[in-house]
């Protein structure tokens, strides 16, 4: 895999400063701190880079608004407790190239006027976390981060907190509540971490993924960063193949490449040389797309259109010969299983939810059954402190619509229609 975060003869182990360094590391936090962080803030917005952990919010705007905030101190947080199935990248980026990591890291915390990151890492992430505790090292002692930065006024403190191992943990909010060393329950919103985030103060919270596309975008500039992917999705984005295709990894593309590309040129196609009967583009919580929708765009808007979403890049795919209920059914189990309990309506949905599917495979409930899941989804909607609630949603609707096949041959005999 080579792109503008992986260039070639970097990914096979952990980059070193001088590596980095040969390559143009941390020139672009000299140049920053020259800079106002107005300035900064305005190169990447024009830039137009959007989180990659999942929302897509604008980079940017979450740092002015962090930053126009007059409550002090402010904080920068780095979520890297990636416990999104399937996904890989920003263990990868940590493990390989951890300075560009920590170069995106404090040109954030000047951006947004912090004294003080935190790295919040999968406690699992062993490798990573090795490799993020020796790069810091190293940047520390070349005067990257510390007492006045290169020089300047500028003062950063940087800590790592290991992360949970559940999926809740990860959920912005409830990141800050760990690094507080509380339990990893969300928080209800509003307030937003902006405005009321880590020990009550203004907080940005960026994907590993997001940060360290900072350092690209100051050194090169934002039209030149978005000459890649398209005019609503600047850059590249990495994406997630795993043992559905042929060659599993993962994969950095510009924004606006065709889905096919992804599962053909660079997955090898799928297993077993089947057809492909579904594609989840963001697995586990997108809706399903059919097979003819293989040639949308890898963007925000394209994938929108055809009724689905990228998430963070775990793309999923189904093949013919595979039941729909028994896949979805594996999907409402996650959630249910890694709901934190904290909200009684996503409790009951989750769980509700999977009851349903479980009757439904072994033939129970007829057809009145099939209401079942728009209700419950529908009464639920608006409902707890976190996103989890909505993402059996998308999965089960959008299975019911494009494989009802599925579901009446398990109404009616109890058993896969493919079995």
């Amino acid at each position: 895999m080579e792109g503008i975060l992986f260039p070639r003869g970097v990914v096979a182990g952990q980059e070193g400063l001088e590596e980095y360094r040969a390559r143009g590391g941390y020139e672009a936090l000299v140049r920053a701190v020259k800079t106002t962080p107005e300035a900064i803030i305005k190169e990447v917005s024009d830039a137009a880079l959007r989180g990659r952990g999942g929302a897509g919010f604008p980079t940017g705007k979450k740092w002015s608004l962090t930053r126009e905030r007059p409550e002090q101190p402010r904080y920068l947080v780095l979520n890297g407790g990636e416990d999104e199935p399937g996904s890989k990248k920003d263990r990868l980026l940590m493990e390989n190239l951890p300075h560009l990591v920590i170069e995106g890291v404090i040109i954030a915390a000047y951006a947004v006027g912090a004294n003080k990151a935190y790295l919040y890492v999968n406690a699992n992430y062993e490798t990573a976390i090795k490799s993020t505790t020796d790069a810091l090292a190293e940047a520390k002692a070349a005067g990257y981060w510390g007492k006045a930065v290169l020089g300047d006024s500028f003062n950063l403190d940087i800590e790592l907190i290991p992360a949970p191992h559940n999926y809740v943990a990860g959920e912005d909010t409830a990141v800050l509540e760990v690094i507080e060393g509380k339990k990893a329950w969300p928080r209800q919103k509003p307030p937003f971490p902006v405005t009321v985030g880590l020990f009550g103060k203004p907080t940005a919270v960026n994907n590993v993924e997001t940060l360290a596309n900072v350092a690209l975008i100051i050194l090169h500039g934002a039209e030149w960063y978005r000459s890649f992917g398209t005019p609503d999705s600047s850059g590249t984005m990495i994406f997630s193949l795993n043992d559905d295709v042929n060659r599993p990894g993962i994969y950095e593309l510009p924004f606006g490449t065709p889905l096919r590309h992804l599962i053909e040129e660079c997955g090898g196609g799928i297993k077993g040389d089947k057809k492909i009967k579904a594609i989840m583009p963001a697995a586990p919580s997108s809706a399903y797309l059919p097979a003819d929708k293989i040639d949308t765009p890898l963007d925000h808007n394209s994938m929108r259109e055809a009724g689905s979403s990228l998430g963070c890049g775990v793309v999923h795919l189904v093949g013919e010969g595979t039941c729909v209920v028994e896949d979805v059914l594996k999907a409402s189990e996650f959630f249910a299983a890694e709901s934190c309990g904290q909200c009684p309506a996503c409790r009951m949905e989750t769980n509700t939810l999977t009851t349903l599917l479980k009757k439904l495979q072994q033939g129970q409930g007829g057809r009145p059954i099939l209401e079942q899941f728009g209700k419950v989804i529908a009464f639920n909607k608006g409902k707890g402190f976190c996103n989890l609630i909505a993402m059996p949603g998308p999965p089960i609707e959008s299975a019911l619509k494009l494989f009802p096949g599925d579901f009446e041959a398990h109404l009616a005999t109890g058993k896969c229609p493919v079995n």
